[in-house]
């Protein structure tokens, strides 16, 4: 991803989520996604979908882990 398009949607999600703390940064080596943060606490990858010519989506991944809910 453009370091162009990392700061839209970290703009996007601080608004949408109404949380300063989160962070869009690039992956290493990676150009059709990157990391989601809240503070220094990874939480999930965006990827790119850009298969439709005439459409760009964003897909959010996110794992909850079962111990995580206790």
């Amino acid at each position: 991803m453009t370091r162009d398009e990392i700061l839209k949607l970290e703009s996007y999600l601080q608004k949408t989520f109404r949380l300063a703390d989160i962070q869009v940064r690039q992956r290493p080596q990676k150009d059709d996604s990157a990391e989601v943060y809240i503070g220094d606490e990874f939480i999930g990858v965006l990827f790119r979908d850009d298969e439709d010519e005439d459409e760009t989506a964003y897909q959010f991944q996110m794992a909850i882990l079962d111990f995580d809910l206790q």
